[in-house]
C-alpha cells in the first residue's frame, strides 16, 4: 500500500480517468467519491436554476452525502482530492468527503478537470474543510492530460 490517496469525484467519466492516470503516474492508491444517492443527467444540467447540482452549489452549507468512507484514511500523509469544476469551485461533495475525516497532519493537494475554467475560489472554499492538514494549490487539467505531465507536477510539488 501506498502512503499517497488519490480521491475523486467524477459526473461523467473526465476526472475518473485524470484520477487513474494520476494514480498510475505516481503509485497511489485510487478512491471514488461516489453520492449516496447518484447525479442523474437532469441533475447535473447546470443551466436549470431548480437542478440538484446547481442548488447545491448555490448553498456553501450543502453537504451532499457520500455512499462510502475510505476505511483506512489513517494510513495516508498525502491525499490528492479530484473533482471537476463547477462554478470555479470544487462540488461541494468533496467538502463532505473531507469533513469526514480527521486530516490532522495530512497533505491535501487539490486536482480539477474542466475544458476551460480554472481553479477559481477552490482553496478557500475547501479550507474550512481541511482542519489541521496542509492545503496545497490546486491545478486544472484537461482530460487528454498523460502520465508525464502529472509526474511532473506531482515532482514539483516537492513532497
Amino acid at each position: 500500500m501506498s502512503n499517497k490517496l488519490v480521491a475523486y469525484f467524477s459526473a461523467f467519466g473526465v476526472t475518473a480517468k485524470v484520477a487513474e492516470t494520476l494514480a498510475e503516474a505516481i503509485g497511489a492508491d485510487i478512491f471514488e467519491i461516489e453520492p449516496k444517492v447518484p447525479y442523474t443527467e437532469t441533475d447535473l444540467n447546470w443551466m436549470d436554476k431548480k437542478a440538484r447540482s446547481t442548488i447545491e452549489m448555490n448553498d456553501p452549507a450543502s453537504r451532499p452525502e457520500i455512499a462510502a468512507k475510505r476505511d483506512n484514511m489513517k494510513d495516508y500523509n498525502t491525499i490528492f482530492v479530484g473533482f471537476p469544476i463547477w462554478w470555479y469551485v470544487a462540488p461541494t461533495i468533496i467538502n463532505t468527503f473531507l469533513e469526514s475525516y480527521d486530516l490532522t497532519g495530512k497533505t491535501i493537494i487539490p486536482f480539477a478537470t474542466s475544458g476551460g475554467s480554472n481553479i477559481g475560489k477552490t482553496n478557500e472554499r475547501l479550507a474550512p474543510s481541511c482542519k489541521g492538514a496542509k492545503l496545497l494549490e490546486g491545478k486544472v487539467f484537461k482530460g487528454s492530460v498523460g502520465h508525464q505531465e502529472l509526474a511532473a507536477w506531482v515532482d514539483g510539488l516537492g513532497l
